[in-house]
């Protein structure tokens, strides 16, 4: 009886019990683990290539306010445009130019290394439904400098002519998607970029070329440079019911792109002025 006792004794019981509560520790902290939310995953860096005029507004700058509060006056005396990229496709250009849309501008080309697929669709049907078109260039600072871009993009359909209906190429220098915002640039290097870029361009074309940008960036990577406003057109970009602060350098905006969501094709403009203006900018 004595040998039966000890069998059942706390000190014999001990180890299969350690066991058992180590066993169910592991299954409270195995349910745990699988009750927790899942890490977010990383936002893909987009394709090379594939980036757009305003890729970076939404994210960076936000949206102040829904494009239908501008007052009713703005959309009658400013001449509504768009801007298109690869990611649009082949446009219904009829569509749009029966809904008022009256300029456009296409994404041609972006650094040295690609070239819009949809570009003939998208500049010439524009065109030839009798809007004012024009091309715009992605730059990215990073890859090659600012007068082998503007000659990579004056040779692929950048280019400019007198005839009312091509308005000046566009720079657009805004937020890299594809790395360090500034492009790994000083304030002061990427001012020598842009200024290189735009000599070129129209020593290239005759025309200086419009800057389009958002107060923003341009505040951050330029340190709030204000030598380009004299010379080069501003095409700011800000999606509120008002264009808000300026970039540095620049008294009025000569075109605004307020809205990223609009009617059929998403990015939205409004040039400062009425449609006869516009061609008098298309003209030089």
């Amino acid at each position: 009886m004595d040998s039966v006792r000890r069998s059942i004794s706390p000190q014999h019981g001990r180890p299969r019990l350690r066991l058992l509560a180590a066993l169910a520790g592991l299954l409270l902290t195995l349910s745990g683990l699988s009750a927790a939310p899942a890490a977010a995953e990383p936002v893909p860096v987009p394709v090379r290539g594939s980036a757009y005029m305003g890729i970076g507004v939404k994210a960076h700058d936000g949206i102040a306010g829904p494009p239908e509060t501008v007052a009713p006056t703005a959309r009658v005396s400013q001449a509504e445009g768009v801007d298109v990229a690869s990611y649009q496709g082949d446009v219904a250009w009829p569509a749009l130019w029966s809904s008022g849309v009256k300029w456009a501008y296409t994404k041609a080309t972006e650094g040295t290394y690609y070239t819009n697929p949809y570009f003939a669709q998208q500049y010439n049907g524009s065109y030839n439904i009798g809007m004012i078109r024009g091309a715009y260039h992605f730059a990215t600072p990073d890859t090659t400098s600012g007068t082998t871009q503007a000659n990579y993009f004056v040779d692929h359909g950048g280019g400019w002519s007198k005839d009312g209906k091509t308005l000046p190429g566009v720079l657009d220098i805004e937020w890299n998607p594809y790395g360090d915002a500034c492009y790994g640039k000083s304030p002061s290097a990427m001012v020598t970029w842009i200024r290189d870029f735009l000599n070129r361009y129209k020593a290239r074309t005759h025309r200086d070329a419009v800057i389009y940008t958002a107060t923003a960036w341009w505040t951050t990577c330029t340190g709030g440079y204000s030598g380009f406003g004299a010379t080069n057109p501003l095409w700011v970009a800000r999606y509120a019911s008002s264009v808000g602060p300026l970039p540095a350098g620049w008294k009025s905006y000569t075109m605004w792109q307020y809205t990223s969501s609009g009617p059929m094709v998403g990015d939205h403009d409004r040039f400062y002025d009425n449609l006869d203006k516009l061609r008098k900018f298309a003209t030089g």
